[in-house]
């Protein structure tokens, strides 16, 4: 039976990748997904996220927006990363798809209550609509199976030398999400990087007539033509560790976001003590799973083999 989930996503090009493999794999059940502010504005967000699953051929899945600002602060985009669209000039409005009229958050308690199967979230953007959701309906979350997050870090960051982008664009929102009690899994930088495509992938897309293996490559093409190197599906690997957990390594470690206006606004710090917190309690953040390792070549194989 497919596993029910719900994405929410702030969609850029790696959101895109994810889309595309998790609405054509049989395996799951989307349930909905919901957009939020951060590699660009939400309104772009929302369109690039319809046009992606038309591009995918998929069926009615509803879409809600959600948060446009982080709960402080202001937003930090990412469009000399994705684009100025978020998805590298790719993005069309030629989808007769509209958006849900529900918040993001109401969407979700729907779904959530609806659902007969048990449900994961997996956000793989800034977690303002996760934190808002879990704030608002409380009783409703604790029904969830679990939350698997693409953000953070145990290692180093992206956007500042200890945060990660998702995380850092909303430190208070994360704060909430890892201090929320209910069962986290962190996909963070110490795998994102690792589900490294080439051009010989980008050559077995291209021989696919489908929308979905032509956009796919077209985003790949256009991460190479800006970054220069070889480009990571990143995002999918959150979508491929739920669904595969099999093929990640992990280690359960207490997980702390750092919410002050210092040097490492933003950080995810991970306990990675064996035993001193027995002789030293001062103990911080609450337990999580982090994914520390995947086998690379299967997941990105999958991924080829979904979206063609």
């Amino acid at each position: 039976m497919p596993k029910s989930v719900i994405l929410d996503v702030d969609t850029g090009v790696d959101d895109a990748f994810a889309l595309l493999y998790a609405v054509r794999n049989p395996e799951l059940k989307v349930l909905g997904i919901t957009c939020v502010d951060g590699n660009t504005h939400l309104d772009q967000v929302c369109r690039n996220t319809l046009y992606v699953i038309d591009a995918a051929g998929a069926g009615n899945i509803p879409v809600a927006a959600g948060a446009r600002h982080p709960l402080m602060g202001s937003s930090g985009h990412a469009e000399h990363v994705h684009g100025n669209d978020g998805l590298g000039g790719h993005s069309k409005p030629v989808t007769n798809r509209s958006l849900d009229k529900r918040h993001a958050i109401e969407l979700i308690k729907d779904l959530v209550n609806e659902s007969t199967e048990p449900v994961t979230l997996i956000p793989v953007g800034p977690l303002t609509n996760i934190a808002l959701f879990i704030a608002t309906y409380p009783e409703v979350a604790k029904k969830l199976e679990g939350i698997l997050l693409m953000g953070g870090s145990a290692s180093m960051g992206n956007v500042t030398a200890t945060a990660e982008f998702n995380i850092w664009h909303d430190p208070e929102a994360a704060h909430v999400v890892f201090n929320s009690g209910l069962p986290i899994t962190m996909y963070g930088l110490d795998v994102f990087y690792e589900l490294g495509v080439t051009q010989s992938h980008i050559d077995e897309l291209r021989k696919s007539p489908s929308t979905s293996a032509q956009l796919a490559a077209d985003l790949v093409e256009f991460r190479y033509g800006s970054m220069g190197s070889e480009i990571t599906l990143g995002d999918y690997g959150a979508v491929a560790s739920f669904l595969y957990p099999e093929l990640t390594t992990s280690k359960v470690m207490n997980v702390a976001v750092d919410v002050t206006n210092g040097l490492n606004r933003g950080q995810t710090i991970c306990d990675k003590r064996p035993n001193e917190t027995e002789l030293y309690p001062n103990q911080i953040g609450k337990p999580c799973k982090v994914i520390l390792s995947v086998q690379k070549e299967e997941m990105v194989k999958r991924w080829i083999e979904v979206v063609k």
